[in-house]
């Protein structure tokens, strides 16, 4: 059963340099025309109303760039759509400086219980040169409305390894962000992606990017000053108070389905993961004519199954636990593991417990390397027919 549903909106006030997700300057006119096409997206594949759902994310872009009238209407349809009253976790994601006091109350009076604020540094100069159009105060007066209006379950993105920052800097970003005393925050390091500014003038040699000694100290500051401020971490970019964990963001950690709509959206089904079309013309276009606007449909066999779910299982701070791994598809990890597990952990890398094999300290600074020992061949399936047979 498909218990999450991932909502993407791709309209941006500005384009950050570093973003690669599908966005697009707001239009008005364009925003009116795309909620359309997505509404008749979502209602050729779910029929009728009030669908029971464990979690629902609406990512973007910026869906906080949309205007009063606009953001109701969404949500006035997901409310109509989705029983999002019984929902575990509806979250939205939002930019400081987006949004006043009113679309904060709209939030909460359309059953949104948690917000993924974007402020990625706490540093005005570098927001600029980011191409972020808020600036500290903003975050200040955000977090403000929000937890006036009763949405106090709050995450906090952060960006490390940015242009010329030093540990020293990132070290007084991620002190000022836990003296908000918020449930959850994220922090992930800056990656160069292709048709970004910051990949053009990284390939200008414009772009001076810290070193990775650097780069591991900041990960360990990271690391020591949410263990001081009493969050947990759960995941290699990830950290929550008790409870607060996103429930939205483990079902991708735990290899589960979800429903993906939007320009650019990916989901993952039975068998099976769709990409959608990103221009928004042709998104809108298609949308519009059979509600279904699908780029492709990638088959998901077993080997593709096994390997995500070492991938993204590993990603957890508890790994994958063995006996879960058994009852999902049938077979010891062992079948097909048992010398790369090995390996990794004389590496120091992996650790194998009882239960569970999960990264170890080392191996959070190396998640991509260790992801490559699970990669599978044709000829390992054999092994696991032969199994099945006997």
């Amino acid at each position: 059963m498909i218990q999450s549903v991932y909502i993407h909106i791709p309209f941006c006030q500005h384009i950050c340099h570093y973003c690669d997700f599908t966005k697009f300057f707001y239009n008005e006119q364009l925003a009116t025309e795309y909620l359309e096409a997505l509404e008749n997206e979502i209602n050729t594949h779910i029929q009728g109303s009030k669908h029971s759902v464990k979690t629902i994310f609406i990512g973007g872009g910026t869906p906080t760039a949309l205007t009063y009238s606009q953001l109701k209407k969404l949500l006035m349809f997901m409310e109509e759509k989705f029983d999002v009253w019984n929902c575990e976790e509806y979250t939205i994601e939002a930019n400081p400086g987006d949004f006043d006091a009113d679309k904060a109350k709209l939030l909460k009076e359309y059953g949104i219980n948690r917000v993924s604020l974007g402020v990625q540094v706490f540093d005005d100069v570098m927001l600029a040169e980011l191409g972020r159009a808020h600036r500290v105060k903003d975050v200040y007066k955000t977090v403000e409305l929000l937890s006036t209006a009763g949405l106090t379950n709050i995450s906090l993105d952060m960006i490390y390894s940015l242009p010329n920052q030093t540990p020293e800097h990132f070290e007084k970003t991620v002190t000022e962000a836990l003296s908000f005393g918020l449930p959850h925050y994220s922090a992930y390091s800056l990656q160069i992606e292709p048709k970004t500014i910051f990949y053009n003038r990284y390939k200008k040699g414009q772009l001076h990017r810290p070193a990775q000694e650097e780069e591991v100290e900041m990960y360990d500051i990271l690391q020591s000053k949410m263990r001081q401020g009493g969050l947990m971490q759960y995941e290699i970019s990830n950290f929550a108070k008790s409870g607060f964990e996103s429930k939205h963001n483990l079902t991708y950690w735990n290899n589960d389905y979800y429903y993906g709509f939007g320009a650019g959206a990916s989901g993952y089904l039975p068998e099976k993961r769709t990409m959608n079309i990103r221009p928004l013309p042709a998104y809108i276009k298609q949308a519009n004519e059979d509600g279904k606007p699908i780029l492709k449909v990638e088959t998901i066999g077993l080997k593709e199954q096994i390997e995500e779910e070492w991938f993204l299982g590993l990603r957890k701070l508890r790994g994958v636990h063995k006996k879960v791994f058994q009852d999902k598809f049938g077979f010891s990890h062992e079948l097909l593991y048992q010398q790369q597990i090995e390996h990794l952990v004389q590496k120091g890398w992996l650790i194998n417990d009882k239960e569970t094999i999960h990264l170890s300290q080392q191996g959070l600074l190396f998640g991509n390397d260790v992801f490559e020992y699970f990669l599978l061949e044709d000829e390992d399936l054999e092994a696991i027919a032969l199994t099945k047979k006997s």
